[in-house]
C-alpha cells in the first residue's frame, strides 16, 4: 500500500466528523482528556493556516441510542439521550480548543441556551468567516438519524469543500483491519462503490447525501499525531470518496 501524495487538497472550508469513540483513547468508554487535547491541537493547527473549520461530534463513547433500543429502550428516547452525549463531547472539545486560544462556538440542534447557541445556518457561516471553529452538537435534532448523516447535512449547509471523517484506522478497508490483517485498503472509492460493497464507512443516508451534492469525503486515522494537518496537505494515508470520473 502506497501513501497518498498530492501537493494540496486545496480545501478552504471543511467539516471534520469526530466520532465519540475517537475521544475514548485506549479506554473502553468515556472521555480521555489527553486524546481530546491531541484532537484539539490538530484542529488548532489547521485553523491557524486560515482554513475555515467546523465539526460534528458523535456521542458513542458515552451513550448510543441504537444499542439502548436493542435492550428494550424506546428508540426515539434513546436517540435523544445520545444527542445529549454529543453535547458533552462538544463542550470538552470547545474547552480544549479555547485553552489553545482558538475561538470556538458550540451550536446545538436542540435548544439549550444556557450552554450553547442554537443552530442557525447563517450565524454558523458568519462565525467561520470570522475565523472561529464551530462545533455542531445534538446531531440533526431528530431521532433515527446518525451523526454521520448530521455531518453530511451540515457540510452541505455550510457549503464545505469536503467532509473529513476521523476514524480509528487510516482509511477505508474491505473489512476491519484490526480483525482481518488481509483486509484491503482503498486509496479512492466512488460513492456507489461504497454503497454497493456495503463498506462500513458512514451510513447509507450520509453517503447518498454527499453523492447528491458531490461532496468529497476523506477518511483518515485521527489518532495519528498531526493527521488532520497532514491530510489537509495531501500527505499520509487516507481514502477519498468522490464521484466517478
Amino acid at each position: 500500500m502506497t501513501e497518498n501524495r498530492e501537493q494540496s487538497l486545496s480545501y478552504k472550508r471543511v467539516l471534520l466528523k469526530v466520532s465519540g469513540e475517537a475521544l475514548m483513547g485506549s479506554g473502553p468508554s468515556g472521555i480521555d482528556p489527553e486524546m481530546v487535547d491531541a484532537v484539539a491541537a490538530d484542529i488548532s493547527a489547521v485553523a491557524a493556516t486560515g482554513v475555515q473549520v467546523c465539526l460534528v461530534v458523535g456521542g458513542g463513547n458515552i451513550f448510543r441510542g441504537i444499542a439502548a433500543a436493542a435492550k428494550g429502550m424506546d428508540r426515539a428516547q434513546g436517540d435523544y439521550a445520545g444527542m445529549l452525549a454529543t453535547v458533552i463531547n462538544a463542550l470538552m472539545l470547545q474547552n480544549a480548543l479555547e485553552r489553545r486560544s482558538v475561538e470556538t462556538r458550540v451550536m446545538t440542534a436542540i435548544q439549550m441556551a444556557s450552554i450553547a447557541e442554537p443552530y442557525i445556518r447563517r450565524r454558523a457561516v458568519r462565525h467561520m468567516e470570522k475565523g472561529r471553529v464551530v462545533i455542531f452538537a445534538a446531531g440533526t435534532g431528530n431521532p433515527f438519524f446518525t451523526t454521520d448523516t448530521a455531518a453530511a447535512l451540515r457540510a452541505n449547509e455550510m457549503e464545505c469543500d469536503a467532509l473529513l471523517k476521523g476514524t480509528q484506522v487510516d482509511g477505508v478497508y474491505s473489512a476491519d483491519p484490526r480483525r482481518n490483517p488481509d483486509a484491503e485498503r482503498y486509496s479512492q472509492l466512488t460513492y456507489l462503490e461504497v454503497l454497493a460493497r456495503d463498506l462500513n464507512v458512514m451510513d447509507a443516508a450520509a453517503i447518498s447525501l454527499a453523492r447528491e451534492n458531490k461532496l468529497p469525503i476523506v477518511v483518515f486515522n485521527i489518532h495519528a499525531p498531526g493527521a488532520f494537518s497532514a491530510v489537509m496537505r495531501g500527505e499520509g494515508l487516507f481514502t477519498r470518496i468522490v464521484e466517478a470520473s
